[in-house]
């Protein structure tokens, strides 16, 4: 395990981070293209992406 004893380098886990920081405004009913520029992605579609990329599925399918 890493030094901090979560189990990701610091870049994977500020990416979980703001991911995270992302779907909680999106639940409190934020646009997601608003979310995404809060959050400092540079779009929607990065916003998606990396939430797939670290989830393995949407944004959408998190919200709900």
């Amino acid at each position: 395990m890493l030094p901090g004893g979560v189990g990701y380098g610091p870049k994977t886990l500020g990416r979980i981070m703001r991911m995270n920081r992302a779907l909680d405004m999106a639940r409190e009913g934020t646009p997601l293209a608003d979310v995404a520029a809060s959050a400092g992605y540079a779009d929607q579609a990065h916003l998606a992406r990396d939430t797939k990329a670290l989830t393995g599925v949407p944004p959408g399918v998190l919200i709900r």
